[in-house]
């Protein structure tokens, strides 16, 4: 155990000195939600989305991009690296098992995703007067099934990406329709119908619907709940199948 925290608080550190991604995974988001909550209309009550304000309805799509930046792009890059470089190989002739520097990476993500929805909701409730989630044991389900099914889409990602570049590349290719479809560019509530559902069966949509579910009191709908436990179940089987360390 002792082992393993030091070899997560090496990847902690690793990660701390790559500013792009402190940047981009840790203080964007919340920073985004500040620029958007600078916006009046947004601040304002909109019978288009049923009395809620925008601001509402983009924090859980804003925790869905820090779970993007983290699982989607900064944690198969690194694993994927790793590999290009040969230092799983090298790790396997030590008493580090490659495993264990799988599970850090993971643990670290995990922490740094924690830290980056700390601060979007502290900018959302603090500053913009956003709602605190009613149904809290609701929330945190779909918190940690939506990071399960996101990670666990990254770990596949990269388990068949050559290269860092290659899972770059891949990452990059999900991310975009990934987060349209969680609510980025237009909330979830005045898409098409059609999108919404398509959005339904993917890890951020159906995470951003059971957020929003949860901050308004109800349970999250089992459907999205069913939706990432089979991506985060499904994705991890895969990826274990086709991870190789070197």
């Amino acid at each position: 155990m002792h082992r393993f925290a030091k070899l997560t608080l090496t990847e902690l550190k690793l990660f701390l000195r790559d500013p792009t991604a402190v940047f981009f995974a840790v203080i964007f988001p919340p920073m985004l939600l500040g620029i958007l909550g600078a916006i009046p209309s947004f601040r304002e009550p909109n019978a288009d989305l049923g009395g809620q304000r925008v601001i509402d309805l983009y924090v859980p799509i804003t925790i869905a991009l820090v779970l993007a930046m983290l699982a989607i792009s900064v944690v198969p890059t690194y694993l994927a690296t790793y590999r290009e470089k040969g230092i799983l190989r090298r790790l396997s002739t030590t008493p580090v098992r490659p495993t264990s520097l799988l599970l850090a990476q993971l643990a670290m993500g995990m922490g740094m995703a924690l830290v980056a929805v700390t601060l979007v909701l502290g900018v959302g409730i603090v500053v913009f007067d956003t709602a605190v989630p009613q149904q809290l044991l609701g929330y945190l389900v779909a918190f940690v099934l939506a990071a399960a099914a996101s990670f666990a889409v990254g770990l596949l990602v990269a388990a068949v990406a050559p290269s860092g570049k290659a899972a770059s590349g891949i990452g990059t290719i999900l991310f975009f329709p990934m987060m349209f479809l969680a609510g980025l560019y237009f909330p979830r509530e005045v898409m098409p119908a059609v999108l919404r559902r398509i959005g339904d069966f993917t890890p951020l949509g159906a995470g951003v619907q059971a957020l929003q579910d949860a901050t308004t009191g109800a349970w999250p709908q089992p459907l999205h709940l069913a939706v990432l436990a089979a991506l985060a179940i499904g994705a991890s089987l895969f990826a274990a199948k086709l991870f190789r360390w070197e």
